[in-house]
């Protein structure tokens, strides 16, 4: 994940026009670890500032802006332009590190700040990114370019992940439709950045092999670096994937709550029967599949969240039958088993008794050639 954007006002200055009066410039400072961009702004710019946003946003910023003194000015009173300049500071502060994006994603911000226009501009969670590398085709080639555009690219996904919480969390239909949209265009954002990168990643593999010409020592990767951006790739690859897929599976879950429950929406048998008028299905002969069922008395009287709750508890009740016939045919499958094992023990008794009657057989067999040797 990228550096969150640093913004500070460190210090003031005073202007003075040959057309006008004197007057204090506060100079904005925003860092991160490869750039540093410097603008300033009168306190008129910052009231302007507030107004746009306000108007932009619908909700004024996290901090207010100081108050204008009808009486002092900045200019000869130092005290006073100090206080000022912390004031100014924590409300900056206070939209760059706010979890709500919509100061801060707003034009006036990004017009406030006076980015370079084609060299960064802010990021919804407050970072610098780089527009030129982002409409670059041919990949990312440079080694420490890419790894700003993999930062970028964090926060992209960043922003889509708490895009996609706080839509968990929504509770209206078109918040959760806005919050989507924006969580996709994160992800095309990083989708198209991924690209970029294994196109820029596999140039510089090359280039370090000595296959392309041209390239200084310094953007030579060595192979385990090379290795490690692989896998860093990959890994938010598979980030964005299963963002995507949580995306379509919200969209999914709210589509079927959509169509299944309808609230207030009550049909009337006018309604009913007006949905089938003209159709084969209007005078069935016998059971057509999709057609008007016949109401009944449990479902006559019901709109379409009670015949749902209905069709839950029938459902319940079914559950519930299924589950003592299960457990009556697993009562009649141990009998079963155990009829078995007495009728298998009463055939090797039966077997027993035949063998014990063959043998008596044999015996009376001769007892009798002895008595009619007797005779």
């Amino acid at each position: 994940m990228a550096p969150a954007l640093e913004i500070t006002i460190p210090n003031t200055s005073t202007a003075t026009p040959s057309d006008s009066k004197r007057y204090t410039l506060y100079h904005i400072v925003l860092r991160l670890p490869l750039r540093r961009h410097e603008v300033e702004k009168r306190y008129s710019d910052f009231v302007n500032l507030d107004k746009q946003l306000t108007s932009q946003a619908g909700q004024p910023p996290p901090a207010p802006i100081p108050g204008k003194s009808w009486l002092r000015r900045t200019v000869n009173n130092a005290a006073l332009a100090e206080e000022r300049r912390q004031a100014l500071e924590k409300y900056v502060k206070s939209i760059v590190e706010s979890d709500d994006a919509r100061w801060r994603s707003s034009s006036a911000w990004r017009a406030f700040l006076n980015l370079p226009s084609g060299t960064a501009s802010s990021n919804p969670n407050g970072t610098l990114s780089s527009s030129k590398r982002r409409e670059s085709a041919g990949g990312i080639k440079d080694p420490n370019e890419w790894l700003d555009a993999h930062r970028d690219l964090k926060d992209q996904i960043q922003a889509a992940r708490q895009l996609l919480k706080q839509r968990e969390a929504a509770t209206t239909a078109q918040a959760q439709h806005s919050l989507s949209a924006e969580a996709k265009g994160s992800l095309v954002r990083a989708a198209a950045f991924i690209t970029q990168l294994g196109d820029g990643l596999k140039s510089i593999a090359d280039a370090s092999k000595g296959d392309d010409a041209g390239w200084g020592g310094g953007k030579r990767l060595g192979d385990g670096e090379i290795r490690r951006r692989r896998d860093l790739l990959g890994a938010a690859k598979k980030e964005v994937e299963g963002l995507e897929g949580l995306l379509r599976s919200m969209a999914t879950k709210n589509s079927n709550t959509t169509s299944a429950v309808q609230t207030g929406a009550v049909a009337t048998a006018g309604d009913k029967e007006g949905l089938w008028r003209g159709t084969s299905a209007a005078k069935p002969s016998g059971r057509v599949l999709g057609g008007p069922l016949k109401e009944t008395e449990r479902t006559r009287e019901l709109d379409n969240s009670g015949v749902l709750q209905l069709q839950s508890q029938i459902m319940e009740e079914q559950d519930e039958d299924v589950m003592v016939l299960g457990k009556t045919v697993a009562k009649l499958k141990d009998m079963g088993i155990l009829i078995n094992e007495e009728l298998t023990v009463q055939n090797e008794m039966l077997d027993l008794v035949d063998q014990d009657t063959d043998r008596v057989q044999g015996k009376i067999d001769v007892a009798k050639k002895r008595i009619g040797k007797i005779k």
